[in-house]
């Protein structure tokens, strides 16, 4: 059964609704129940935001207290929904969040879970984002880095639409990964975003991660 305590339920309802629009007027619980009878896989939405790594990045939101947020690469959601969740009692308010995903699938997914208005979800390629200069005042970049040869085109187009600071995470040890192909330390971290034109970066560790903030210039 999902319920608010076990799932993100407001984007679970969401995506079902989006997913399965004969499913429009129901209420969250029902629309979720009728979705997973459907055959819709909602484990997605459940609750995560005791990852650490997820804890460490809203800490530094609750800091910073942006108004507008691109998460590159958001995949499965697995810290947009909790940012999502967490947003207005951390007061942030009606902070306007834009996923950018490249994965055709995902962006679907994340479509339909926007289709009520929570944020907006695009489709496009983090190397060459389809934004101007400081569209954002904050990105995250999170999980995203480790998989891409070419690192530094998505890290430079961060800074790029960025106004104050890009957010980063990275697993900081070998994994099993296939699809992990660059593996990155706190120092190696910092110093892509330096070298790249960011003003400061600083990053610090959780478990089994690395997270960077990299002030960009003004």
């Amino acid at each position: 059964m999902i319920t608010a305590e076990t799932h993100y339920l407001r984007m679970a309802a969401a995506y079902s609704r989006g997913a399965r629009p004969a499913l429009s007027g129901l209420t969250d619980e029902e629309a979720c129940a009728r979705a997973s009878d459907m055959g819709e896989r909602l484990y997605r939405f459940k609750r995560n935001a005791a990852l650490p790594r997820v804890r460490a990045v809203l800490g530094v939101l609750r800091g910073l207290c942006p108004t507008t947020l691109l998460d590159v690469g958001s995949g499965r959601g697995t810290f947009l929904w909790p940012l999502l969740d967490e947003a207005p009692a951390f007061g942030m308010g009606q902070v306007a969040v834009t996923s950018l995903e490249g994965d055709p699938e995902r962006h679907r997914q994340l479509a339909c879970a926007a289709s009520e208005g929570d944020f907006t979800a695009l489709h496009g390629d983090a190397r060459a984002m389809p934004f101007a200069n400081g569209a954002f005042e904050v990105v995250t970049v999170l999980e995203v880095l480790e998989h891409m040869h070419d690192s530094e085109l998505a890290a430079a187009e961060c800074l790029r639409v960025a106004s104050r600071f890009v957010i980063a995470s990275c697993p900081s040890k070998p994994d099993d990964n296939p699809e992990h192909v660059r593996l990155f330390d706190g120092n190696k971290l910092e110093a892509m975003f330096l070298a790249l034109g960011a003003r400061k970066a600083r990053s610090t560790f959780v478990p089994g991660h690395v997270v960077v903030v990299a002030e960009v210039k003004a």
